[in-house]
């Protein structure tokens, strides 16, 4: 009798905890970052978004049915200086007025060994969009799953730096964008 209430808690505790596993899990964004690391001048920039969303749809025992879709505010790039958070706002870098998001949809994630994934997906910045394979590393943090990556992109493919802009020396055209993302 013992063995059999211990067995049903069990069986009630799995039952309760299975929903949390399986579950879509939004990104908590006051524990996430995005940014974008490029070279001006020969010099290294850092910048952030400081407003995003995303969906993570993960469980470490099913990998290949998991999903991911990230949604980036492209008016919150933000350089530090607010005459130069204004001007990567124009049509010539993000014309953030025309195509205010940027986003991110995988169509499928692999697991790499322990603790790594690779996530295969749609990025789409002002309009144009490119098949990418992102590499992530991901572990637990209490009731917290944080997944990191960096992921390299040309700028240039996107026409982000248009006209006069497209000159790479001024503007290297790699641009990387880092990612950490928090979803409970």
């Amino acid at each position: 009798m013992l063995r059999l209430r211990s067995m049903n808690r069990a069986a009630l505790l799995l039952a309760a905890l299975l929903p949390l596993t399986l579950a879509a899990a939004g990104v908590d964004p006051a524990k996430s970052s995005v940014s974008a690391t490029f070279k001006q001048l020969g010099v290294p920039v850092e910048a952030k978004f400081t407003k995003f969303d995303g969906q993570l749809d993960f469980d470490p025992a099913n990998v290949a049915a998991a999903h991911a879709s990230v949604e980036i505010d492209v008016s919150s790039f933000d350089l530090g200086d607010p005459e130069y958070t204004r001007e990567v706002l124009k049509k010539e870098w993000f014309d953030a007025a025309h195509y205010p998001k940027a986003t991110f949809v995988s169509s499928a994630i692999k697991e790499n060994g322990p603790g790594k994934l690779e996530a295969t997906g749609t990025l789409t910045i002002k309009g144009k969009s490119q098949q990418v394979k992102v590499p992530i590393a991901y572990r637990q943090e209490g009731a917290a799953r944080v997944f990191e990556g960096s992921l390299p992109i040309s700028r240039l493919y996107f026409n982000i730096g248009e006209g006069e802009w497209k000159d790479t020396d001024t503007v290297a055209d790699q641009v990387v964008v880092k990612f950490k993302m928090v979803a409970q």
